[in-house]
């Protein structure tokens, strides 16, 4: 096979392993593509794409509707998986540092940064029940060990009974329109991030107003990093954020877009990552 051929197979190869492995439909695999490159090729690149999957994965429980028991969080989001691509690409952002997510929904993000940027402590949040106990399921079922519910990790300084490869993992109820200053300030965060948020008005300005909240309890500590994935959905709601960012006197830039690939997105999606200055 010649080499274009070759990295032409290999691409095809990665579009079936990552529409099987993330449960898309039959009827979005490249089976037309597949069908005119086997007729050159032969049944060799058939063999590899039934050939078990390689490499490390994250297994995830979600629900089939998109909006279920009054919430979306049952379910991943586009902007988690770019989120997850980008943090991969660049896991000196979170090795070694305590990241806090908000709005975590069904994990996906997260258990990715555990598994593959080795953050010293993670802590998952979200405020719905049915989102908590699905998200509490995701963890265990990826082979992290979850540590009680706590207000915040930093409450257990002494507690590493586990392997040390793997991050002090905690899931928190955080609702945005009650949390307090003291109660984020227990998280210690190095790094906050937050994915596919950005939804509607009312969660920009509760969103917003947590940040604001986060950069002016850090006392004596340095601020944390902060990272925004979104699909650029509605402009309007896009400027509204970077708007009421200013209001708050938080600087943000675009963060540069990634060169990894491990996921299938729907087609015409348009995603961002900013990097906020709390």
């Amino acid at each position: 096979m010649a080499p274009e051929e070759s990295v032409e197979a290999s691409r095809l190869l990665q579009s079936f392993e990552r529409r099987f492995l993330a449960a898309r439909a039959l009827r979005s695999f490249p089976w037309q593509s597949l069908e005119e490159k086997l007729r050159d090729s032969g049944s060799e690149l058939l063999l590899d794409i039934l050939q078990k999957p390689s490499g490390d994965s994250v297994t995830l429980s979600e629900s089939s509707a998109i909006i279920s028991h009054g919430t979306t969080g049952l379910v991943t989001w586009n902007a988690a998986l770019y989120l997850a691509e980008w943090a991969i690409e660049n896991p000196a952002a979170f090795t070694h540092r305590t990241v806090l997510e908000l709005g975590s929904g069904a994990g996906l993000t997260g258990l990715a940064i555990c598994k593959m940027c080795h953050p010293r402590a993670y802590v998952f949040s979200d405020c719905h029940s049915l989102v908590l106990e699905q998200l509490r399921g995701n963890i265990l079922l990826n082979g992290l060990l979850l540590e009680s519910d706590a207000t915040a990790p930093a409450q257990h300084p002494g507690h590493n009974t586990h392997n040390a490869e793997s991050p002090r993992v905690t899931v928190a109820q955080l609702d945005w329109d009650i949390v307090t200053a003291p109660q984020l300030a227990a998280f210690q965060p190095d790094v906050v991030i937050a994915a596919d948020v950005l939804y509607c008005p009312e969660t920009v300005l509760s969103l917003v107003r947590v940040l604001q909240t986060l950069s002016a309890c850090q006392k004596d500590r340095q601020a944390p990093d902060a990272y925004i994935a979104f699909t650029v959905r509605n402009p309007e709601t896009c400027w509204l954020f970077t708007t009421e960012l200013g209001k708050a006197g938080i600087s943000w830039e675009a963060a540069p877009r990634h060169n990894q690939k491990l996921f299938p997105y729907e087609e015409h999606s348009e995603m961002e990552i900013l990097k906020l200055m709390l």
